[in-house]
């Protein structure tokens, strides 16, 4: 039997709006993230979950935009789920969210799928700008994570960045999509594109997610 609880939005949702879940097996914690949520019109919170289990069977019956997913669940955790959706439905954005900021739960949360990893102690502002960067397609990676990331050994190949490819890593980092990239760095968004692309390709990362998190954890960008 599933544990998802499902929350209607009342009347009808406007074009457009980010379809969100939000999955945690705290009760108040998922209303504290519902409330933030709905400080934003572009939002709209279509259902909850207190279990992975619950956060699986939702994202197959709802098929939301984004979810935002708890790390430490009883039973099937965060990261078992989100290996399952994404799986399942790679168009479904995850973002795990976590009180937890422990050295490595963010390169195993990002090798799992998640398209973002924000910490729970984070300003809702970000929360809600984290929901809508990982919405358009892109990456957020909580900026104060970095000093959680382990050091590569002296002994690692560090993988050579150009300062372009570092500074357009850094701003994804912290959550600007391309075109606002392109806008700030006066170039255009193919550009910007092309230069994720060499960088996924320098550090052998599969997504521009996780080309953001290599980068942190080798201190390429701050």
């Amino acid at each position: 039997m599933s544990s998802a609880q499902e929350t209607e939005v009342p009347g009808e949702r406007a074009s457009g709006q980010v379809r969100c879940l939000v999955v945690d097996d705290h009760a108040a914690i998922r209303e504290g993230v519902k409330l933030i949520l709905a400080r934003d019109r572009e939002i709209a919170v279509i259902g909850e979950a207190s279990s992975g289990d619950g956060a699986v069977d939702m994202a197959e019956r709802r098929r939301p935009d984004v979810i935002l997913m708890d790390v430490r669940m009883r039973g099937m955790d965060g990261f078992e789920a989100t290996r399952r959706i994404t799986a399942a439905h790679p168009a479904i954005a995850i973002i795990l969210y976590t009180a937890h900021g422990e050295r490595g739960l963010l390169a195993e949360g990002l090798d799992c799928g998640a398209r973002g990893y924000v910490l729970k102690d984070a300003p809702p502002d970000d929360i809600i700008r984290a929901v809508k960067r990982v919405a358009e397609g892109g990456a957020y990676v909580d900026p104060t994570l970095a000093s959680e990331l382990v050091s590569p050994k002296a002994t690692e190949r560090i993988p050579a960045l150009s300062t372009r490819e570092r500074e357009i890593l850094g701003l994804l980092a912290n959550g600007f999509s391309n075109p606002e990239i392109a806008a700030r760095l006066f170039i255009s968004p193919e550009t910007v594109r092309t230069h994720v692309r060499n960088a996924m390709a320098k550090l052998e990362a599969d997504t521009r997610t996780q080309a953001v998190a290599l980068a942190l954890r080798y201190a390429l960008i701050d």
